[in-house]
């Protein structure tokens, strides 16, 4: 038996055809456009067969007759036993013209062609789309009822079919499949569509919650999912039925779920928190259309939805399914498949294949070069304070990855050490002395920066000042919280600044504030550093808001405690787990790349939770550990004494073990 497909190289049309092949002695001729020819040899080894039963047919969609040769139409008539047409845009993100092209135009060039070859039965893979947003239960012998199809998508689906019925001079049949997913065995999927565009928003969530934690979802219209295995299957076997001309059949899943019964049942599947409480997305019907698009008409409103879009990879039309108002009933095909062992999987039973699939070879995010070489390489990149600790670890990465790393210090001698070990690592610095708390010394070193290398792209404001004193001990040192002001605020300050401009003028740039997580905890002891971070975070902050619309971006890293020169003269510190100044250096490469707003613990942002939700809690937990723990020696100005570890109460001993990184 020999067969004619369009749409072979899709993705429900691969599977078909190799279904088709699996008949004794079938030949299946192929449509494919000439500049496609170099994928013949691929999909003869993906369906297992040799030229002489897969046959390529040179031709266009949007060409009259599908643009085939006279040649090839005469040696076609009559030898075509089922003509298959599956060949359609199927994408919500298509453009109208290109819709209308290969929607309608192209279904009435087939339909055509099926004519001039006499195909003995003509089978239109068409869509539920078909019946537009129809409210209520849309029947397989039902098709002017649609309504609501004025998106393009829609409206092409139902106009393609519309030719077919009208149009189409050899018996006909139409299937309507449902939302095709991949396979309900393998997994495998060709493209992110339909539900898939949730999947990266069900990643961000577990990436953020646990999976016990219980969550609120919206409850939404009926979806209709199918795996392509079903839809492949049941189409192979009601084709090939007698007394299926003039009809139309439902290839959709008997069941069917809610919206949010299919989110809860993909992050199952992703063992990402579940949905157990559902809001029903109606309830926002109340909002009238005019306030709506009157919201949508502000610009920061719009600008906030289509960046949350973007971000997540979902496109706006997907909204138009989540109050999907449409079922679809399905007797016709249930009847045809009785007693073939075909039926629709239960969505439960495969939804770990999808989301294992997806996550191994769909994710947007694997196609994307996150490496720090392919962010920085050939970027100028500043790190302050890089002659030693988090700054010298860092400009260690950066210029191991292929960046222009300069790095600047008030001691000459340590920077030239830290060159002299780059050199000994394969990698080299360009090294500046500069006194970043010395405004005049900073506006030098910008000027020195932009003549030689035209500014920077990646800023790390890494050079710091920390002063671990209670308050009650500074009474008379004032200078200290000068002094770190005028380092930790004013001096990384004047250096952004100085750059600023000349990002804003390339439109691209990105600047790393190393703060700290006592900024989020509120340390005691800490009130000067403290102060000063917190003051650079708040500008950080406006900034940003400012340059977000230039390509200009910030993060802000609540670091916690790294074992540097800084925290040195605290003996006490020796007792506490701390982070390699390499594994600090991770967190501002990962900054670099992925360039969040801020990175901090799981710690730090739950000391800034509490600190938000029960302020008086946090004060005494914080007030607690002050009084558990003394000044350092150096704090207290003790020459040769030394903090000792047996000093410390079995529960001061504890604490330290469970707050990594604190500052006490």
């Amino acid at each position: 038996m020999n067969y004619f497909v369009t749409g072979a190289t899709g993705f429900i049309g691969k599977r078909l055809v190799r279904k088709l092949l699996e008949r004794k002695g079938s030949k299946v001729y192929f449509l494919i456009r000439p500049e496609s020819a170099g994928k013949v040899a691929g999909l003869r080894d993906f369906w297992g067969v040799g030229a002489g039963r897969a046959i390529p047919v040179h031709g266009d969609l949007t060409g009259k007759k599908l643009g085939v040769k006279a040649e090839e139409i005469k040696k076609l008539k009559g030898e075509i036993s089922h003509f298959y047409h599956l060949a359609a845009v199927y994408d919500l993100e298509a453009d109208e013209p290109s819709q209308i092209a290969v929607n309608i135009d192209g279904t009435r060039n087939t339909v055509e062609f099926a004519k001039a070859i006499d195909a003995g039965h003509f089978h239109h893979v068409s869509s539920i789309a078909a019946a537009g947003l129809y409210e209520g239960v849309f029947r397989e012998d039902m098709f002017e009822e649609a309504e609501n199809y004025e998106h393009p998508y829609f409206r092409t689906k139902h106009e393609s079919e519309k030719i077919v019925r009208s149009e189409c001079k050899v018996p006909w049949t139409v299937f309507r499949p449902a939302m095709v997913v991949g396979h309900s065995v393998t997994g495998e999927m060709d493209k992110v569509d339909g539900p898939y565009y949730f999947f990266k928003l069900i990643q961000r969530i577990r990436k953020l919650l646990p999976s016990w934690m219980p969550m609120v979802g919206l409850e939404g219209g009926r979806i209709n999912i199918v795996p392509v295995d079903f839809v492949v299957d049941a189409l192979h076997h009601i084709s090939h039925q007698d007394r299926v001309g003039g009809k139309c059949f439902h290839l959709v899943d008997p069941v069917g779920y809610r919206v949010g019964d299919v989110l809860d049942i993909l992050s199952k599947a992703a063992h990402a928190p579940r949905m157990n409480l559902f809001v029903n997305a109606a309830l926002f019907g109340f909002i009238p259309r005019a306030v709506k698009k009157g919201l949508m008409a502000l610009a920061p409103v719009r600008r906030m939805r289509n960046a949350i879009m973007a971000d997540l990879g979902v496109p706006e039309d997907i909204l138009t399914f989540v109050n999907y108002p449409t079922r679809f009933d399905c007797r016709e095909t249930l009847a045809a498949l009785k007693g073939s062992g075909i039926a629709c999987p239960n969505l439960n039973d495969y939804a770990w294949r999808l989301w294992d699939y997806w996550e191994r070879h769909l994710d947007p995010d694997l196609f994307i070069d996150r490496s720090l070489r392919g962010t920085v390489g050939g970027k100028v990149v500043l790190v302050t304070g890089g002659s030693s600790g988090i700054g010298l670890a860092t400009a260690h990465r950066f210029a191991e990855a292929g960046a222009t790393t300069i790095i600047c210090g008030r001691d000459q001698d340590k920077l030239n050490e830290a060159c002299q070990e780059a050199e000994a690592r394969g990698h080299r610095f360009i090294a500046y002395p500069a006194d970043i708390a010395d405004m005049a010394d900073c506006d030098r070193f910008i000027k020195t920066l932009i003549d030689a290398h035209g500014g920077v792209d990646f800023l790390i404001n890494n050079a710091g000042r920390s002063i671990r004193r209670a308050i009650e001990g500074s009474y008379e040192r004032f200078h200290d919280f000068e002094r770190t002001m005028q380092l930790n605020y004013f001096g990384s300050l004047r250096v952004t600044m100085g750059l600023l401009p000349g990002m804003a003028q390339r439109g691209a740039g990105h600047v790393v504030n190393i703060s700290s997580i006592g900024v989020l905890t509120n340390a005691p002891r800490f009130s000067a550093y403290v102060a000063s971070k917190a003051a650079l975070d708040a500008w950080t902050r406006c900034a940003s808001s400012e340059f977000a619309d230039v390509g200009i971006s910030f993060t802000t890293i609540n670091m916690p405690l790294v074992r540097t020169p800084m925290i040195a003269p605290t003996n006490l510190y020796n007792n506490v787990p701390t982070l390699a100044p390499e594994e600090a250096a991770e967190l501002v490469a990962q900054a670099c790349i992925f360039k969040p707003v801020r990175i901090a613990t799981r710690l730090g942002i739950a000391g800034q939770v509490l600190h938000a939700l029960m302020p008086r809690i946090a004060q005494i937990a914080m007030n607690t550990s002050f009084r558990m723990f003394a000044d350092s020696s150096a704090a207290k100005g003790e020459k040769g004494a030394r903090d000792d570890k047996a000093k410390l109460s079995p529960e001061a001993l504890a604490m330290q073990q469970m707050m990594r990184g604190v500052h006490f």
